[in-house]
């Protein structure tokens, strides 16, 4: 069996697994450069993760969405993050730069778990599945300007606005019982969601929220509102 205890590794969401060549930030990789840049942080095809942020819980929903998509499923995110984590005094350290053996993971792609933009064109009008935008209320209603001056205010025609603020407590994730009554009260708990945000981002915080209360069938529109915000000939609504 082959040595899967790395500690606490880097994974730069931002450089190293973004397509660096995409006109839209935080493009998911394709399989082969994922698996690549994986092995190359050590990680084995039974190594046990644990994804953490700095903000609690941002970021590393993103994390443990990208290798859902690629077919892992030992992963866990670390509720509260890093903040949580140091409030318990829990030990630390300062990183050092390391190069780690390659390791043998291998991606499996579930298409199903990622949407593109003509996909989600071809859907908007379909009832039995919702598009769910995570971003702020005001973003949605076109009440708050975008914060990229080149992508245009409102939201996808036919979505609904969760905003990802409402499934977290102090960092947290809110309670399975809680997490239910949400999505049930917007009549999300049996149909085939597509979540949307600003980036591809905070998406995948209400992605992971279906999940931990049993939503199988989702998808991330990985280009999210600033793709659909900044193409032409689009339809938007506010």
């Amino acid at each position: 069996m082959k040595r899967n205890k790395l500690g606490s590794i880097f994974f730069d969401l931002k450089e190293t697994f973004s397509d660096q060549k995409a006109v839209f930030p935080n493009t998911m990789l394709s399989l082969k450069e994922f698996e690549l840049n994986v092995q190359n942080l050590g990680i084995h095809k039974n190594t046990r993760l644990v994804v953490y942020d700095d903000l609690g819980i941002y970021s590393s929903a993103r994390v443990w969405w990208m290798f859902q998509l690629m077919g892992f499923q030992n992963i866990a995110v670390l509720d509260g993050g890093l903040p949580a984590w140091t409030a318990l005094n829990y030990p630390t350290e300062i990183p050092n730069p390391t190069h780690y053996s390659i390791g043998d993971f291998t991606a499996l792609h579930h298409p199903e778990k990622i949407k593109s933009t003509q996909e989600v064109l071809t859907i908007i009008s379909n009832s039995m599945v919702q598009i769910v935008d995570a971003r702020s209320k005001g973003r949605f209603l076109g009440t708050t300007p975008e914060p990229r001056k080149e992508v245009k205010s409102g939201h996808i025609p036919s979505a609904i606005c969760l905003p990802y603020t409402q499934l977290l407590n102090q960092g947290k994730m809110k309670s399975e019982r809680e997490l239910t009554a949400i999505f049930s009260e917007l009549n999300l708990t049996n149909r085939e969601l597509i979540f949307s945000c600003g980036t591809g981002i905070t998406a995948c915080i209400v992605a992971l929220g279906a999940a931990m209360i049993g939503i199988e069938k989702y998808a991330v529109y990985d280009g999210s509102w600033t793709e659909w915000g900044s193409s032409p000939n689009l339809p938007i609504a506010k």
